[in-house]
């Protein structure tokens, strides 16, 4: 009876201590929101300044700072709630096992804990609550696994993703609406532009190595298609022998032709091969033809 007396009285100190804590999640939360507000009312005075400017492809990039502040700011509101359902519930949080009641809020609090590293009080929450209901519970909650009963809205508002251009898009819309600016960007936006040509980009290095194998493909097959010319050139092996004999025939008359030529050059050019001129040699000739030795 004193154990069962003393789990009972310990049960209730963890559910206490979890309520405390809850509490001062909620209080946290309280001073988080207010920096948070901070910051996206600057990003939001800049998206307004570059709007006036006329830079509206550069607030479009800015106006991402804008919606992941709100998205923090929806987060916080509803692990707020998620903290007021712990306190209101807290007697069922006696069971061994999580009640349907409290699997969504108890599984979007221990999600959220891991993407919150700056919320100490839920980061002892998700502690308490892993030891009460067991750590693959609580990594069901974590990895997203099939059921696991995660708000998909608290994980849409804590994703670490860009937003989506569409999003983007409407949000500055919105903005430039309230100020009296007129949005010229479409889908033909420069900033758009980009973006798909980012992605062409990716795709053209993607293909890459198939176009390398497609110009390999080619080279071969311009090599065979030369060798199967060859082969289609003669029609046998004796066909080609005689090609190759009248080839060496022509051969060997143009070395022979060259020679020739050459000793005919040599000839021309040496005065001694035959005896020079008869003025060269010595001799003078007479009047009747006869020839004399000159002295």
């Amino acid at each position: 009876m004193g154990r069962k007396l003393d789990a009972l009285l310990g049960r209730n100190s963890n559910i206490s201590k979890l309520k405390n804590l809850a509490k001062m999640a909620i209080s946290r939360i309280s001073i988080l929101k207010n920096q948070r507000q901070v910051r996206c009312s600057h990003a939001q005075s800049d998206v307004i300044e570059l709007l006036k400017l006329g830079h509206q492809e550069r607030a479009l990039l800015r106006v991402e700072h804008v919606i992941k502040e709100q998205n923090m700011l929806d987060a916080f509101g509803m692990i707020g709630n998620y903290c007021d359902l712990l306190i209101e519930r807290a007697v069922l949080l006696e069971n061994k096992e999580c009640h349907d009641e409290l699997k969504e809020g108890i599984s979007s609090l221990i999600f959220a804990a891991s993407r919150c590293g700056e919320f100490p009080e839920l980061q002892k929450i998700r502690q308490m609550l892993t030891s009460r209901f067991g750590k693959d519970f609580a990594n069901c909650a974590v990895e997203l696994r099939n059921k696991c009963r995660v708000n998909p809205k608290i994980v849409q508002k804590l994703s670490a993703r860009q937003p989506h251009l569409e999003i983007r898009l409407k949000v500055l819309k919105g903005i430039a609406s309230e100020i009296g600016v007129t949005l010229y960007l479409e889908e033909d936006a420069p900033v758009i532009a980009a973006e798909e040509k980012l992605d062409v980009n990716q795709k053209q290095k993607q293909l890459e190595p198939k176009k390398s194998a497609n110009l390999e493909e080619i080279i071969e097959d311009e090599k065979l298609s030369e060798s199967v010319k060859a082969r289609k050139k003669y029609r046998d092996a004796a066909a080609a022998a005689q090609e190759a004999f009248k080839a060496a025939e022509y051969a060997a008359a143009a070395a022979r032709a060259a020679v020739e030529l050459s000793r005919s050059e040599s000839r021309d050019n040496d005065p001694d091969e035959y005896g020079g001129s008869a003025h060269q040699q010595g001799t003078i000739s007479d009047s009747d033809g006869s020839m004399t030795p000159k002295f």
